[in-house]
């Protein structure tokens, strides 16, 4: 199991953990689970697109996705997109910080 150099990043519990996402017009997109970001009471996931040609375990740009619902156990249940480029540029930093020792950012 990875893990994250900083207090505010949660590691997926393993490697290649997939979800399917349902967007606003009904299209299914599966993105690999990198972590959570907790940044001003806020918790962000930061996701990776994966098909055919981009499986689990791979790089590329990441999807920032913010938690807007939390289950029982107190995990994710739901996520909106994150639109506010700002709060997205601070979490990004937050993130890469995070996972500068698991990543590679250029």
């Amino acid at each position: 199991m990875r893990e994250g150099s900083a207090p505010n990043f949660c590691p997926p519990t393993e490697e290649g953990i997939v979800f399917t996402f349902e967007d606003e017009e009904g299209e299914h997109i599966d993105l690999e689970f990198l972590g959570l970001i907790l940044h001003e009471g806020k918790r962000y996931g930061f996701f990776f697109p994966v098909d055919e040609d981009n499986p689990a375990c791979s790089s590329g740009e990441v999807v920032l996705l913010e938690v807007t619902e939390l289950d029982e156990e107190d995990q994710p249940a739901a996520f909106e997109l994150v639109e506010d480029e700002a709060i997205a540029a601070e979490v990004y930093e937050d993130f890469k910080k995070a996972t500068a020792d698991l990543y590679d950012f250029e």
